[in-house]
């Protein structure tokens, strides 16, 4: 969609070149001078756009605290696993 608005301050500026009144001129100059600038932004939101992460990837708060939660029972699991077997006899 942004080659669009270049495309059409191309032709604003073309327009300029052939018209012979002043006022026509400057308008066209002004136009085409909009439509470069709509371009430019145009350009740098897609380029921010393709760089940003996927917000439907991002974690809420809750599910991080859950996940921490599971983490942590883990280890707590595993480390009650790997303790040696206390030996209460007496000789």
């Amino acid at each position: 969609m942004s080659w669009l608005y270049l495309l059409l301050a191309l032709a604003a500026i073309v327009v300029a070149f052939k018209a012979s009144s002043l006022a026509v001129v400057l308008v066209c100059l002004l136009v085409a001078f909009g439509l470069v600038l709509v371009w430019v932004m145009g350009i740098l939101a897609q380029r921010v756009e393709d760089s940003s992460r996927d917000v439907g990837m991002m974690i809420d708060p809750t599910e991080l605290r859950r996940l921490r939660e599971q983490a942590e029972a883990r280890k707590l699991a595993e480390a009650n696993n790997a303790a040696p077997p206390h030996s209460d006899a007496t000789h």
